[in-house]
């Protein structure tokens, strides 16, 4: 393999896992969030019902940033194929990715919130 094709493949490889690692930021983020708008909605002084469709709105969020993450690492898992088909001998660049790990799941339906 040439030092370019190498190099490409390392930068790919950093740049697919700095992307992954930012999709999971946000998912801890809106756990976060969720948990700060709950824990508000324990004060005595707060009705029940005050932040509900914020907090339903926050869970379609929620939905879509998992489903971004599910997208990446189908995006790992081609460039990982591409690796192993085109790359054949190189140690250390393909990264196995469980198919259990990209099959489809079905998507929430929108509740008209």
């Amino acid at each position: 393999m040439t030092d370019t094709i190498r190099a490409d493949a390392l930068n790919l490889k950093k740049l697919v896992r700095e992307a992954e690692a930012l999709s999971d930021e946000a998912m801890i983020a809106f756990a976060r969030l969720k948990h700060a708008m709950l824990a508000a909605r324990q004060n005595p002084a707060v009705d029940v019902h005050t932040g509900q469709r914020a907090l339903m709105r926050l869970n379609q969020a929620e939905a879509q940033a998992l489903a971004m993450s599910t997208s990446l690492l189908r995006v790992h898992d081609e460039l990982s194929k591409v690796a192993r088909e085109k790359m054949v001998g190189d140690q250390g660049i393909p990264t196995e990715v469980p198919e259990q790990a990209v099959l489809d799941v079905e998507q929430p339906q929108d509740q008209n919130v």
